[in-house]
């Protein structure tokens, strides 16, 4: 909070210095570990906003990750944990950060029209996750964070559950336990990109 000062009959009156408030954005509470945000300490951080990206339409939003961090490493020679990146997921990209078994049950790819390059039919598995270059996993094993957005995550589940008439809860508790390995649940998908970028993140829409 910036310094304030209220003057009064001639007299100034000062609310506390800047640096004596308190520095929240990396601390963890009862339900909510955010501390990932003080662990990234590169000196080039940026973070990709997929919130509204449609993977029916581009299967390949991870290429400005990849090129970010081929660019770093062939011009500075840099890689993680010296450069950071993070992928920002809310609703209709949801599916990036699903497990193949959520894929097939909830049928994901046939909702999102999504193709399976393979198969040419609606991918019955996270057909973004394995490969060798612009892959979720290539990414994470290059430093990369992938967050989900739980406030999107209860729309989802609530779409999902009136669509297979299942309780809400349940469904929710599901694609929880669903999310691919290292994804992490944020509170709000709006909050993760404040936090993101007050920790030095620049931002990008792809």
């Amino acid at each position: 909070m910036s310094a304030l000062a209220s003057i009064a009959g001639g007299a100034a009156i000062h609310a506390p210095a800047a640096d004596a408030a308190p520095q929240i954005a990396g601390a963890s509470t009862p339900n909510w570990d955010l501390t990932w945000l003080d662990e990234l300490r590169g000196k080039h951080k940026q973070l990709y906003d997929l919130g509204t990206f449609n993977l029916g339409a581009d299967q390949a939003p991870l290429r400005y990750t990849r090129n970010f961090l081929d660019t770093f490493r062939d011009v500075y020679h840099l890689e993680f944990p010296n450069i950071n990146t993070a992928v920002g997921i809310s609703g209709p990209a949801f599916p990036m950060n699903a497990s193949d078994r959520l894929w097939e049950k909830y049928k994901l790819g046939e909702r999102s029209k999504i193709i399976d390059p393979m198969t040419k039919q609606p991918a019955v598995r996270n057909v973004l996750l394995d490969g060798p270059d612009i892959s979720v996993k290539a990414m994470q094993a290059r430093g990369t964070i992938f967050w989900q957005c739980n406030v999107a995550l209860g729309n989802v589940a609530q779409q999902l559950a009136d669509a297979f008439h299942m309780p809400f809860a349940e469904v929710r508790a599901d694609l929880i336990a669903g999310l691919n390995p290292g994804v992490r649940l944020m509170p709000s998908h709006v909050m993760a990109l404040a936090l993101a970028q007050e920790k030095g993140f620049t931002y990008m829409k792809p």
